[in-house]
């Protein structure tokens, strides 16, 4: 279900458009069923004067096989609930998904009845009711066919197998049977007119979204197609432990359409497995994630969205009719998610302040820059406080974040540590660059950190081995040797002018770019260390759930909240933690080396539900027109709470119910998808069946069979689905949906709940 969270528009049921074409087919009717056969062969020689001549050749018997007793386990694609699985299933309804695509219409189910009718079906079974296996965890009888047909498997109606069908080898094959109760049977059996619609073809091929609109239908791509055969029953809505069984009807039929004998039916298993169901609530994904975008008036009508400012993050608050003076400003900073708190002042006076984490309900306006200019720096918390003379209050958002940053700082050893390490191998490279000129040009044509780091005696050493001209004997060094026996024989002395080192301005080289970024590999494992920390403090990541989320009414139980994310409340974290063993001038401005780093979020989005709890693998998608924006974080607080953080804000938010693979049931509303049946637009929705109101399972319930045991009254008497369906398509005249259609109505999707921003 879709709702936007704009007045204007009504919650609205959707699924997602498929990203791949998936068709149904009603069924695969062989060309031969599966049996012994025997080709007769006779010829008539026409004599013109006498009598013919009638010459038979010898019969020619041939089998054509498929599976009757047991199941190669490899040929099952998929089956759901999964086997083993733990999960809420008390809407959904089994399935099994086999690779053979004609194998459930391999054979006939017995004399009389329609090919198109399946001789296998799929029956849920719950815990305490199959005598053999109480616990429904897949016990069965495993013994050969001959046992089985003859009774030794044990008490229940077997088969009724014409022997002249059977092929001799197939006598000692091993086989397993399970034992169902006499009214269990009657309770759950399809009938043979119900089968029909449990059992489907399903292709999932290549996309192909343009051949209905081409008004063509390719053929069926033969290595996609699978038979699927669907269970007529839910699980408990209480819960517990329930065993599926596919099994072979065939020799049944009678008992189909007729009461069970007194020993009950002993039916072949020809695959099982078990999962657990967890107590349904009454509460589902579509409840939850449609109570986070409207609300009910308990009148059973739709819900009614939610204002677009009852989800912003803030604290509800009844403000005055016509607001005015103070009490407009107070108002005004409440809407903009700020709170008001005790606040104590130096000079021991109490009063009151107002104070917001990064996140707020509006766009914030941009801090009032430092006398540095638009890139400065706080250097304390007192620059970054507001003051409202008028009110005599102050706004202590900003000094509150350049604490924290300071305070998280503080804490992280390694951070610090780091911190100090860097700052004292860049000033002393900074201090080398301004006293040594021609390092720094050397520095700033090559720029390498060796430079910064090498002795200077050996760099000197270095520079007698190598400068000189190499025309008039080669390096400095061993132009002075030569030279210098011949000089002392003359008696002469070499006297050179020493100039005085001039230090330069450390801060000076700060200026200059190329320099600037060469200092940050002065101590490159520190600075990265320094730079990791930063952009982990800009997504918030050091963040508790306290400092985003200051008041719990700003973000109750089962709610979402949407909020922008202030960047210079972030800057001003950054500038705290920065803050931390800063001695001069010098190490302030070299943490403007590690204030770069990737962007800082533009919006929030806070779910406080038990959807994150229940639904760990929600899907979360936000928009930006029609492009995807992936979140730069997403982190949940204790079990209830999630956050995402987006790069831009975003137009639209979607949660969507976690993907489970194509399965059937009925929605969280006691209802299913209606889709098209005919058309280009097979498949699209229709709306809810049965449609509204009332709001509750109850609507559903009248397809269910008398007797409390959750079986679905597919085709048979009384208030049966198949022809509610048929007539809700305008089917008339004795008209009927197929099995193909069925199962398309029957498609139980994720669902998925959608935000707009107005």
């Amino acid at each position: 279900m879709t709702t936007t969270s704009e007045p204007a528009h009504q919650p609205r049921t959707s699924t997602p458009e498929a990203q791949h074409r998936t068709r149904f087919f009603d069924h695969r009717i062989p060309s031969l069923y599966a049996g012994r056969y025997r080709i007769d062969n006779r010829q008539v020689l026409r004599d013109v004067g006498g009598s013919d001549r009638t010459i038979d050749a010898s019969p020619q018997p041939f089998d054509v096989v498929q599976p009757r007793f047991s199941f190669d386990p490899t040929g099952i694609n998929a089956q759901f609930p999964v086997p083993d699985a733990v999960g809420t299933y008390s809407q959904t309804l089994a399935h099994i998904n086999l690779d053979a695509p004609g194998l459930p219409w391999a054979r006939l189910l017995g004399d009389g009845q329609p090919g198109a009718v399946p001789w296998m079906a799929l029956l849920l079974f719950r815990e305490d009711e199959l005598p053999e296996d109480e616990e429904a965890v897949g016990l069965v009888i495993a013994k050969s066919v001959r046992e089985l047909l003859d009774g030794s498997h044990g008490p229940g109606a077997v088969p009724v197998i014409d022997p002249e069908s059977m092929r001799p080898e197939e006598y000692d094959e091993q086989c397993a049977s399970v034992l169902v109760p006499a009214a269990l049977f009657d309770a759950v059996k399809p009938l043979p007119g119900e089968m029909g619609y449990l059992a489907h073809l399903r292709e999932g091929g290549r996309p192909d979204a343009d051949h209905t609109r081409a008004g063509t239908d390719p053929e069926p791509d033969e290595g996609e197609l699978n038979a699927v055969l669907v269970a007529n029953r839910f699980p408990a809505a209480t819960g517990g432990r329930h065993v599926v069984h596919l099994v072979s009807l065939e020799g049944h039929d009678r008992h189909l359409t007729g009461p069970a004998p007194t020993d009950g039916v002993r039916l072949v298993s020809l695959a099982s497995w078990s999962f657990t169901t967890e107590p349904d609530s009454g509460v589902g994904f579509g409840d939850l994630a449609q109570h986070l975008a409207a609300t009910d008036d308990g009148t059973g009508d739709e819900p009614i969205p939610r204002p677009a400012d009852e989800l912003r993050l803030r604290v509800p608050t009844t403000a005055p009719a016509n607001p005015a003076g103070a009490q407009k400003e107070a108002v005004d900073r409440m809407a903009s998610g700020a709170v008001a708190l005790p606040q104590r002042l130096e000079t021991g006076e109490r009063t009151l302040a107002f104070y917001r984490g990064p996140l707020t309900a509006q766009p914030a306006q941009d801090l009032p820059d430092p006398a540095a200019g638009p890139e400065g720096r706080l250097d304390s918390p007192g620059e970054a406080l507001i003051y409202l003379q008028r009110y005599g209050v102050f706004d202590t958002a900003y000094a509150a974040a350049f604490n924290t940053g300071r305070t998280l700082a503080l804490a992280d050893a390694e951070f610090r540590n780091a911190l100090m390490e860097f700052r004292s191998a860049a000033r002393s490279a900074a201090r080398r660059l301004a006293s040594h000129p021609q390092l720094a040009h050397a520095a700033a044509s090559t720029l390498s950190g060796r430079h910064l780091t090498a002795p200077l005696a050996f760099e000197a050493f270095d520079r007698l081995l190598t400068d000189g001209d190499t025309r008039s004997g080669g390096a400095r060094l061993n132009q002075a040797l030569d030279q210098a026996g011949p000089q002392l024989r003359a008696g002469r002395r070499r006297t050179a002018a020493r100039t005085r080192r001039i230090v330069g301005d450390a801060r000076a080289v700060l200026a200059q770019p190329d320099l600037a970024g060469l200092l940050t590999q002065a101590a490159p494992d520190d600075f990265k260390k320094v730079t990791d920390w930063l952009e982990a403090l800009r997504r918030l990541e050091l963040l508790s759930l306290s400092h985003l989320v200051p008041d719990p009414r700003a973000l109750p139980a089962e709610s979402i909240r949407f909020a922008y994310v202030d960047p210079a409340w972030v800057r001003a974290a950054v500038d705290g933690a920065l803050s931390v063993g800063v001695g001069h001038a010098l190490d302030a401005d070299l943490n403007a080396l590690a204030t770069g780093g990737g962007p800082v979020p533009k919006c929030a989005v806070l779910v406080n539900s038990s959807l994150v709890e229940n639904w760990p693998k929600t899907i979360v998608t936000a928009y930006k027109g029609t492009g995807v924006v992936e979140p730069l974080r997403e982190a949940v607080f204790g079990t209830q709470i999630r956050l995402a953080l987006f790069p831009e804000v975003i137009d639209r938010f979607e949660l969507a119910e976690p993907p489970r693979g194509l399965c059937f049931g009925i929605g969280d509303r006691g209802t299913i998808e209606l889709r098209e049946i005919t058309g280009d637009r097979i498949g699209h929705p229709m709306g809810e069946f049965p449609p509204p109101p009332p709001a509750d399972d109850s609507r559903f319930r009248r397809f269910l069979r008398p007797g409390g045991k959750d079986v679905l009254n597919v085709d048979g008497t009384g208030d049966a689905l198949v022809p509610a369906l048929s007539s809700a398509h305008g089917l008339t005249g004795g008209q009927r949906i197929s099995s193909a259609q069925f199962a398309l109505q029957m498609i139980n999707a994720p669902q998925a709940q959608t935000f707009s921003r107005p």
